[in-house]
C-alpha cells in the first residue's frame, strides 16, 4: 500500500462518517474510537507515516497533502478537543452522531453506537477542561430532546442500549462543573497557547500569527463599511452603516419556508447557466435544494451542503434549515446557495472527486482550501453577475463581514482571553448579523478553535494568487483554465496552491 493511501485510511478511521458520505466502501461498519487509548494508537500510526514521509519518493504535491493531513488530527487528538466539545453541530461527538445518523446508513454502525456515546461520556467524565457551562445545558436538552423522541428507523434493534447511553451522557453533562461565561476560549484550559498556535497553523495552513489574524480581521471589517455605505446609499438612501446594520436586521425578511427553497433553486440555476463562461470542467452530477429534517432543526447548520455519494445514486445536496424563517434576512439567500452550492462546494467537490488523483488528494480535508475556495465564489458570483438585485449584494457583504469578524472574535476568544461577552458585542457593532446568528456562531467559535479563521484566509489567498497570475500571463490569461487548476489539484496547504498557480504561469 502506498504512504498517501495508508494516510488515506488513517483520516478515514478518525472520521469514517465523512467516507460514509461520500460512499466508499471499507466504513460503513465504523465510528471513530474516541476512547484515550484508541486516539493514542491512531496518533502513533499517524506518526509513524509521517516519519516514513521524509524519505518518501511522493510527488512534491501530495507528500505536503499527506503532512498537512497527518499533522492536522494530531493537533487535534493533542487539544483534546473531544472532552470539551459538547454543543455545536458536526463538532461535538454525541450531538454529531445523532445528526449525521439520520442521513447516513448506520445499518453496520448500530451495535457500536452505545459505545461510542459511552467512550464520550467517559472522556468527558474524567477530564480537566471542561466546557463552557451554558454548552453543557445547550447538550443536555439536546439529549433531551432526543430520548423524548419516538424511536428513530436508524437505531434498530439496537435502540435500547442507544438510548441508555445517550441517558448515561445527558447524566454527566448535567452532573459538570462547567466554566463561566468569561473564561470561553482555549487558552483558559491547559496547554491552550500552544494547542491553539497549532490549530490555527493547521487551519490557516499558514505561519499567519493570532495576533497577525486579529489585525487582519480589524483592518477588513474597517474596508468593509465603505461598500456597505456605497450600497445601502443605492438601496435605501443612506450611508450611515449603522442604519443599514439595522434595515438588514430587520427588513426584507422571508414570508415563508418555501420561499427559502425557491428563491435558492432559481439562484443555483442561474449560476449553472453562468458557468460554461467561467469553467472548462463542470461536475458530472446536479445539485438539487432540500430542507432539513424536522427532527433536526433545533441543531442543524442554517445552511449545508452534502455531496453526491462516488456512484452518483443521488445528487449533490444544499440543504436549508428553515427553522425561524420568517425572522431572518432574504439578503443571505443568493450568496450562501452560492457558496454552499455552484459555484461554491458543489462543483469544489464534485469535480475534485471526479479527478484522477489519489484518495488521499481527491478527498482531503483541508479548511483553508475548501472553505476559502467557497468564500471566494461569493464574490467570484458577483463577477459572473449573478446577484439579482444589490439587497442581495448586501447579503454577500454580510457573510463577508462575517468572516473577517471571525478573525477577531475567534482570536480575541483563545488567544487574548475575551469574555463571550466582549465577541457578542463586537459582532453586534461591526456587523449585520441578527442576534440569533451572533449567539450560536460564537459557540461554535468556542467550541472549535481556529476553524473560523480558514475562511478569509483562503479567500484572501485565492484572490491574491489569481491576480498575480493574471498579471504574470497578461491577455493569455484565462479565468476558466484558472479555476480548473485550483479545482483539479484537489484540496492542498495554501502555499501549495501559490506554488502550482506560480509553475501554471511559468510554462509556455
Amino acid at each position: 500500500m502506498s504512504l498517501d493511501q495508508e494516510m488515506f485510511e488513517a483520516a478515514m478511521d478518525f472520521s469514517p462518517f465523512l467516507a460514509s458520505m461520500y460512499g466508499m466502501a471499507g466504513w460503513d461498519d465504523k465510528l471513530t474510537d474516541l476512547s484515550t487509548d484508541g486516539e493514542a494508537a491512531l496518533r502513533a500510526r499517524i506518526t509513524g507515516i509521517l516519519e516514513r514521509a521524509s524519505t518518501s519518493d511522493l510527488d512534491p504535491v501530495t507528500l505536503a497533502v499527506l503532512r498537512h493531513q497527518g499533522e492536522t488530527i494530531v493537533a487535534r487528538i493533542d487539544a483534546r478537543l473531544v472532552e470539551h466539545t459538547v454543543a455545536t453541530g458536526m463538532s461535538a461527538p454525541v450531538t454529531a452522531l445523532l445528526m449525521i445518523a439520520a442521513r447516513v446508513d448506520v445499518s453496520q454502525r448500530q451495535d457500536k453506537i452505545a459505545r461510542y456515546v459511552e467512550q464520550a461520556t467517559a472522556r468527558l467524565r474524567d477530564s480537566d477542561r471542561r466546557p463552557l457551562a451554558r454548552h453543557l445545558r445547550t447538550g443536555v436538552t439536546r439529549m433531551q430532546s432526543f430520548l423524548a423522541s419516538p424511536e428513530q428507523e436508524w437505531e434498530g434493534p439496537a435502540s435500547p442500549r442507544i438510548r441508555a447511553a445517550v441517558a448515561g451522557y445527558r447524566d454527566v453533562l448535567t452532573s459538570v462543573e462547567g466554566r463561566p461565561d468569561d473564561k470561553p476560549g482555549i487558552c483558559w484550559l491547559p496547554e491552550g497557547e500552544q494547542n491553539y498556535t497549532n490549530l490555527v497553523r493547521n487551519y490557516t495552513t499558514t505561519s499567519y500569527t493570532p495576533a497577525a489574524l486579529h489585525r487582519l480581521g480589524l483592518d477588513l471589517i474597517a474596508s468593509l463599511r465603505e461598500e456597505y455605505a456605497e450600497i445601502g446609499s443605492r438601496v435605501w438612501g443612506t450611508s450611515d452603516v449603522t442604519e443599514i446594520f439595522r434595515r438588514l436586521r430587520t427588513e426584507l425578511l422571508w414570508d415563508n419556508e418555501e420561499e427559502m427553497v425557491t428563491h435558492a433553486a432559481e439562484a443555483i440555476a442561474r449560476a449553472e447557466a453562468e458557468a460554461p463562461k467561467w469553467f472548462g470542467r463542470m461536475p458530472s452530477i446536479g445539485c438539487e435544494v432540500r430542507l432539513v429534517g424536522e427532527a433536526e432543526r433545533e441543531t442543524a447548520a442554517i445552511a449545508f451542503y452534502q455531496p453526491a455519494p462516488l456512484d452518483r445514486s443521488r445528487l449533490g445536496t444544499y440543504w436549508l434549515n428553515p427553522l425561524g424563517a420568517t425572522e431572518r434576512s432574504r439578503t443571505l439567500s443568493e450568496v450562501t446557495a452560492f457558496h454552499e452550492a455552484v459555484p461554491g462546494h458543489h462543483y469544489q467537490l464534485s469535480i475534485a472527486s471526479e479527478t484522477e488523483q489519489p484518495n488521499l488528494r481527491r478527498f482531503a480535508f483541508i479548511e483553508a482550501y475548501l472553505e476559502g475556495w467557497g468564500l471566494y465564489t461569493e464574490r467570484l458570483a458577483d463577477e459572473m453577475g449573478l446577484y439579482s438585485s444589490d439587497e442581495q449584494r448586501l447579503g454577500m457583504l454580510g457573510l463577508d463581514g462575517m468572516r473577517a469578524g471571525r478573525l477577531v472574535v475567534d482570536t480575541g476568544l483563545h488567544a487574548y482571553g475575551w469574555s463571550r461577552q466582549q465577541a457578542v458585542d463586537y459582532l453586534r457593532e461591526n456587523t449585520a448579523m441578527p442576534e440569533p446568528e451572533i449567539q450560536s456562531e460564537i459557540d461554535r467559535y468556542i467550541e472549535v478553535p481556529g476553524q473560523a479563521l480558514a475562511y478569509m484566509v483562503g479567500r484572501l489567498e485565492i484572490q491574491r494568487v489569481r491576480a498575480e497570475a493574471a498579471a504574470r500571463l497578461g491577455d493569455r490569461f484565462d479565468v476558466r483554465a484558472f479555476h480548473d487548476l485550483v479545482i483539479g489539484l484537489g484540496p492542498v496547504p495554501l502555499p501549495v496552491l501559490d506554488q502550482q498557480v506560480t509553475a501554471w504561469t511559468a510554462s509556455p
